[in-house]
């Protein structure tokens, strides 16, 4: 079964900690050993792990990729958002991790971040647990 979440974000850039989804996820599947895999269907957004204890981390991610992807006069995509499909790029657009024990199988400050790259936006990830 696949796991489709709705959320809505408020920022250009914004980090949005997912982790919760994606443990109710993998609870509800039953799966005592396997893995969840976060998929995020827009080009403009992604999926990343990264650490979920201090908040100052993902203020510095978006500092950063604001900084390293600004917009610029020179891009043609007409849609005007070349800055956020580079950010998207770089972030990648899922991730997987273990379930071990019918847990997430994280580590101590990691956490799972739904990345907005072009907000803001009403988006959609996915979410599929399989046994391994």
């Amino acid at each position: 079964m696949i796991k489709t979440v709705h959320i809505k974000t408020k920022e250009q850039t914004a980090f949005y900690n997912i982790t919760s989804y994606v443990r109710q996820a993998v609870i509800e599947s039953g799966v005592n050993e396997g893995i969840a895999v976060v998929f995020c269907p827009h080009t403009t957004a992604g999926i990343t792990i990264n650490e979920n204890a201090d908040p100052d981390v993902v203020c510095d991610l978006s500092l950063a990729l604001n900084k390293t992807f600004p917009d610029r006069p020179q891009f043609r995509h007409a849609e005007g958002n070349s800055h956020a499909h580079m950010k998207s790029t770089c972030i990648g657009c899922s991730e997987t991790v273990i379930v071990s024990d019918n847990r997430l199988l994280l580590g101590t400050w990691q956490g799972i971040y739904f990345v907005e790259c072009d907000g803001p936006r009403d988006r959609t990830f996915y979410i599929k647990v399989m046994r391994g």
